[in-house]
């Protein structure tokens, strides 16, 4: 079965980039571009098998949207991918129930690899 994995990003680029790499690796998307538009669609009933999020974006941040999902979402994995790389920010995502942390640029095959080591059966 495809995996759904929800893409939260307010760089179209980057959205675009990642939505293209994880389906050229099989998997199904889903977009954001900010936190209150991705919790809004897990409110709508979006159950993703993961989550991306970056962390500094506008309306709703990273950390908040992790935060407001683990209220919807108690064991799916989430990914912070940002451009942040203090270890304050990592720690604050981490306690408000972010999985793992990667810092940006991540190439597509190391991506595809940790969504592996993260998602059960991906």
């Amino acid at each position: 079965m495809m995996k759904t994995i929800l893409l939260v990003d307010d760089s179209a680029t980057m959205l675009m980039s990642l939505r293209q790499t994880l389906d050229m690796a099989g998997f199904k998307t889903e977009t954001a571009s900010d936190g209150a538009i991705a919790f809004g669609k897990l409110q709508g009933g979006l159950k993703p098998d993961l989550i991306i999020t970056d962390i500094n974006m506008p309306n709703m941040g990273g950390i908040e949207f992790i935060k407001k999902a683990r209220t919807v979402l108690r064991f799916t994995p989430i990914l912070a991918l940002t451009t942040e790389s203090q270890q304050t920010k990592r720690d604050e995502a981490k306690q408000n129930g972010a999985t793992g942390w990667l810092v940006k640029p991540v190439g597509g095959p190391d991506l595809v690899k940790v969504i592996k080591q993260v998602v059960p059966g991906a």
